[in-house]
């Protein structure tokens, strides 16, 4: 059993275990409980009402959060030939193709989001077992396969505050939504966007009641219960 220490044991007398908490009073609860000695972030964790085997209950997709994550975000882009330029007009950190491939080949990792052009993935798939395992891989389904003329708005989208989600195999999903330094009105409308998100990304094979428990937390907090019922009638 981890042995919690004291800081941690007063944050967890603010919160009531036995209550659910209406939003806004669960993010000023969430600040007021955050102890670390570094800007913690804030995390909702939502156990989903589906089967995370069966195909038609899967649940994922991306969030614009509105407020950002409070952190620069390192954009990597593979695309080649005219689109290389509307890239690195649009901001991204890196851009590049073969020389990219060959770098990440060789163990360099120092991204956050990867994007890439249509014609870029058959490079791109052979970093798959690299790419995968850190979340960093190119998916058409997460938005970060896209057209050289959309690949300003992705690059925007990605900075801005553009956070994927998706169901785990223990049908939960774990999201950040901003850091404790926030002012609650920013972490209210970044969860308030996540949430709406979620409930557009309810499968077709979903049945009973879609979300079970919401939890939301900071890196070193207790977790405090959500009533999402203001967000979600």
């Amino acid at each position: 059993m981890a042995i919690r220490g004291k800081k941690y044991k007063e944050a967890t007398k603010l919160v009531d275990r036995e209550s659910a908490y209406q939003p806004g009073e669960a993010v000023e609860l969430a600040k007021k409980a955050a102890f670390a000695g570094f800007d913690e972030t804030v995390e909702l964790h939502l156990r989903m009402g589906v089967d995370p085997r069966s195909a038609d209950q899967q649940v994922r997709g991306i969030a614009l959060l509105p407020n950002g994550l409070g952190k620069k975000v390192r954009i990597l882009v593979f695309v080649q030939g005219e689109a290389a330029r509307a890239a690195e007009e649009a901001g991204a950190d890196y851009v590049g193709s073969d020389d990219l491939v060959k770098k990440i080949e060789d163990g360099w990792l120092d991204f956050d989001v990867s994007i890439a052009t249509p014609d870029m993935m058959g490079k791109v798939g052979k970093l798959g077992k690299i790419l995968g395992r850190k979340g960093l891989m190119p998916n058409p389904k997460s938005g970060t396969v896209v057209a050289a003329e959309d690949l300003a708005r992705a690059i925007t989208e990605a900075r801005k505050g553009r956070v994927e989600f998706r169901l785990d195999r223990t049908a939960i999903i774990h999201v950040p939504i901003g850091k404790s330094s926030f002012d609650e009105a920013k972490l209210l409308e970044n969860l308030t966007a996540l949430v709406e998100a979620v409930m557009k990304a309810k499968p077709s094979g979903a049945k009973g009641q879609y979300i079970k428990s919401a939890f939301l937390t900071t890196t070193m907090g207790p977790g405090i219960r959500l009533d999402l019922r203001p967000l979600i009638s």
